[in-house]
C-alpha cells in the first residue's frame, strides 16, 4: 500500500501532535506501507520522515527545487524527487497512490487536503480521504464541510468523500474498509 501524509513543517506546535505522527508512522511501518509526503525535514514532516526511516520503513519526499535550495528538505531521505511547482508537486502526491492522509497542519496542509476531496469530488481521485483529529484539531473543517452540504453547496452524498478518525491506529482499517469513490462523481456533482 502507498499512502501520501500530508502534514505541518511547524515545530512550535504541541507535543500532542508529534505523538500522534510518531503512532501513525509506527502503523505503516508494521504493515509494510509506503510514504509519500512533503520532504520536510522539520515539523510533523520531519518526524514523519526520522521515525519511517530510523525503523525501515519506506518514504519519498517531493519538493519543489525552492524549498531544496533553502535546505527545507529531509537530509536523510533516499528517495526525494524535486518539481518545479508546488502545483507540480500537489499533482504528483496523487499519482498512483492508495489513500490520502492528513495529519494536523498549516494552510499548505489545509490547500492540499481541500484538493484532494475537490478531485475527488469530481471524479479526479478516488481513493480514501482520511482526516486524524488529533485534539479536535479538524473540528472547524468538518463543520465548515458539513455546513457546505446542509446549505446545499455541495450534495450530502459528498459527506462520504473523506473518514475523520481521532486515533491514527484507526487509520489503515479505515482505508482499507472504504470503497473507491465512483468516478461517475461528476454527474452527480454537476446535477446538484
Amino acid at each position: 500500500m502507498k499512502v501520501c501524509v500530508y502534514c505541518s513543517s511547524s515545530s512550535k506546535i504541541d507535543k500532542i501532535y508529534f505523538e500522534a505522527t510518531e503512532k501513525l508512522a509506527k502503523e505503516f511501518i508494521k504493515e509494510n506501507v509506503q510514504v509519500v509526503y512533503g520532504g520536510g525535514g522539520n515539523g510533523l514532516m520531519g518526524h514523519l520522515a526520522d521515525i519511517i526511516i530510523d525503523n525501515g520503513g519506506k518514504i519519498k519526499g517531493i519538493s519543489p527545487k525552492f524549498m531544496q535550495d533553502i535546505e527545507w528538505t529531509h537530509k536523510r531521505l533516499t528517495d526525494l524527487e524535486i518539481v518545479t511547482t508546488m502545483h507540480e508537486r500537489k499533482t504528483k502526491f496523487l499519482e498512483n497512490i492508495d489513500a490520502v492522509v492528513a495529519l494536523p497542519g498549516g494552510c499548505g496542509t489545509l490547500d492540499e487536503l481541500i484538493e484532494a476531496i475537490t478531485w475527488k469530488r469530481l471524479g479526479i481521485f478516488t481513493k480514501p480521504v482520511v482526516v486524524i483529529n488529533t485534539n479536535g484539531f479538524y473540528d472547524p473543517l468538518q463543520e465548515m464541510l458539513e455546513r457546505c452540504v446542509s446549505q446545499n453547496f455541495m450534495d450530502k452524498r459528498h459527506l462520504e468523500m473523506w473518514s475523520i478518525v481521532k486515533d491514527p491506529i484507526q487509520v489503515l482499517p479505515k482505508i482499507k474498509n472504504t470503497a473507491d469513490w465512483n468516478q461517475d462523481a461528476l454527474n452527480f456533482a454537476r446535477n446538484e
